[in-house]
């Protein structure tokens, strides 16, 4: 059975097709051991936390074992929110966050913003034991390269990677991201 790898969108007119970039070259990277799943998520252009928690739920419920997980922008955001929030069935084993926005708090606050503010504590109601990776870019046109530190401190356990001039889209190059989930996988699923 390969290893499941699921990768949730960021958000915007287009974004399903500019993140699949990333995705492909992600599966370029991974190789045939892995199966990276990318669902496109509902109304990308206008997205709503609660069509998308039912959109995670859905692909949640529909892998078999192990799973690694990645959301990318504002994909991350949501799917840390579910992670803090419901309960999940599969076993987690990676958390990866590519250019995530921190709401709240230092972070961004638009109108609206509260319902995806992550829940006090957050920290401590993701998945037991599964590692969390955190990678931005100081260059990041979209989301400002200070939110990173604001996760990392909310995360002291996650390890943190930092990059020039990758911009928000990482130049469609996620081989970074694969090498992690490669040292991972090392640990957690032995050859």
């Amino acid at each position: 059975m390969k290893k499941q790898v699921l990768f949730i969108q960021g958000a915007g007119a287009g974004a399903y097709d500019e993140d699949e970039k990333l995705v492909e070259s992600l599966r370029s990277a991974l190789g045939d051991v892995y199966e990276v799943l990318y669902p496109q998520m509902p109304d990308e252009s206008d997205p709503d936390y609660e069509s998308w928690k039912g959109q995670i739920k859905k692909e949640l419920a529909g892998l078999e074992g192990e799973v690694i997980l990645i959301g990318h922008s504002l994909g991350g955001s949501f799917l840390l929110k579910y992670l803090a929030e419901e309960k999940v069935e599969r076993t987690v084993v990676g958390i990866f966050l590519i250019a995530t926005p921190y709401w709240g708090g230092d972070g961004w606050q638009y109108e609206g913003y509260e319902q995806i503010t992550l829940p006090e504590g957050f920290a401590s109601k993701l998945p037991r034991g599964a590692p969390i990776f955190l990678f931005h870019s100081r260059d990041d046109e979209i989301v400002p390269f200070a939110h990173l530190a604001l996760y990392a401190e909310k995360l002291p356990q996650a390890t943190v990677r930092e990059f020039d001039g990758c911009g928000h889209q990482f130049n469609n190059d996620l081989s970074e991201v694969a090498e992690d989930i490669k040292g991972l996988s090392a640990r957690i699923f032995p050859i």
